[in-house]
């Protein structure tokens, strides 16, 4: 019985090795792919679009994501995204695309998550009545856990997306203050020299 249940256990968490994640710079354009081995597994999709090479212009338009099934059916669609989750169940094996396309003319740096769920006992066919509730409450276990990695990878890339955006909009609070202090020492100088001006022609004329 332990023999058992430390091959499913093993199974099980060999079988959720099937992960992409990536952080890309994108210009226009990008692909990837990922290959679905089995029929009824569940692909967990995610990104963020953390910033724009731009100092001055954090995007707020988001981009595009398309997902192509393994016959260049489109499976899902995300439209001027700036962060989006999404999963769903493999209904033909094989390779999936995911197209992502950038309509700012500004580079942005996207964060890419893919993650592939396979419970390998599910092939094995077990009969025994008192060995399959314990395969069943370690996929349930596997499960939750993959799915806590997976909210914790999508929170990590909100996090630095948020931190990010604090930091640019310091930096302009910064630049404006130092813009409207030069701004105001020049009108107060300005104000003095005309002043200045107006005294020497007053001065002037009372002497004439």
């Amino acid at each position: 019985m332990c023999l058992k249940a430390t091959i499913v256990l093993l199974g099980l968490l060999w079988s959720f090795q099937a992960t992409l994640g990536i952080r890309f710079v994108i210009d226009r354009e990008e692909c990837f792919s990922h290959k679905a081995e089995y029929e009824g597994d569940t692909l967990h999709v995610s990104f963020v679009v953390i910033k724009s090479d731009s100092q001055w212009h954090f995007n707020e338009d988001g981009v595009d994501l398309v997902i192509h099934g393994p016959t260049g059916e489109q499976v899902h669609d995300f439209r001027e995204q700036i962060s989006a989750k999404h999963d769903f169940v493999v209904q033909k094996k094989g390779v999936y695309r995911f197209c992502f396309t950038n309509k700012s003319p500004y580079h942005e740096t996207i964060d890419f998550d893919v993650q592939l769920g396979h419970f390998a006992y599910y092939d094995q066919h077990a009969k025994d009545e008192h060995f399959t509730p314990l395969m069943e409450q370690i996929s349930k276990l596997e499960e939750a856990l993959y799915n806590i990695q997976f909210e914790q990878h999508w929170l990590e890339a909100q996090t630095d997306r948020q931190a990010i955006v604090n930091e640019n909009m310091s930096k302009r609070a910064v630049h404006k203050a130092l813009f409207e202090s030069f701004a105001l020492v020049g009108a107060s100088v300005l104000q003095v020299y005309l002043l200045r001006r107006l005294f020497e022609r007053k001065l002037g004329m009372s002497r004439v």
